[in-house]
């Protein structure tokens, strides 16, 4: 995933891409109030039971959403990456942390890709997959790397959303960012 897909300026206009609201009542990551997700000053929109309708998910809830349960945990269960869950991550509460998390993710995920052998990619993903734990972790590979086209689409998508919202309330924006 590219971090100009991802990226967002953390000094722009008030209402920035990064946490922008689309709708009413999205996900998104905030300064912790009471309670919530994660450690550290902000704190995740999430619950194990998804209401219904599902909300709609800001950048940054779908970029801690790719770091933390796409690649992070997984790099953690396959890999011996760092320990990670929605609990215990520290949110970024800036564009460049984000980033930098989001760097960090990847390459703890693609750096024990890049090292499976053969035998490696045929093996059973195991009890860390649940229901899957008997498929091929070849087939958890693909499965990875769809959900990054995945939610790296949506964050593009909502990225053009606010740059044209921004042009028509004429709000500045840098779109190099």
């Amino acid at each position: 995933m590219g971090r100009r897909v991802g990226a967002w300026t953390s000094t722009g206009p008030p209402n920035s891409p990064r946490i922008w609201e689309p709708v009413p009542d999205c996900w998104n990551v905030r300064p912790r109030a009471d309670g919530g997700p994660g450690t550290g000053p902000f704190t995740i929109d999430f619950a194990f039971q998804t209401p219904e309708p599902e909300p709609v998910t800001t950048i940054a809830w779908r970029l801690a959403h790719v770091i933390v349960g796409v690649l992070g945990m997984r790099a953690a269960s396959h890999f011996g990456g760092p320990a990670m869950s929605y609990d215990t991550f520290r949110y970024a509460g800036s564009a460049d942390e984000a980033l930098g998390q989001l760097d960090q993710a990847y390459e703890s995920w693609s750096g024990g890709v890049r090292k499976l052998s053969a035998t490696g990619l045929n093996r059973p993903c195991g009890p860390a997959e649940g229901p899957f734990a008997d498929y091929p972790l070849a087939a958890l590979v693909l499965h990875i790397n769809r959900e990054v086209i995945h939610h790296g689409a949506e964050i593009a998508l909502l990225r053009d959303l606010y740059l044209r919202e921004a042009l028509r309330r004429s709000i500045a924006v840098d779109p190099s960012r």
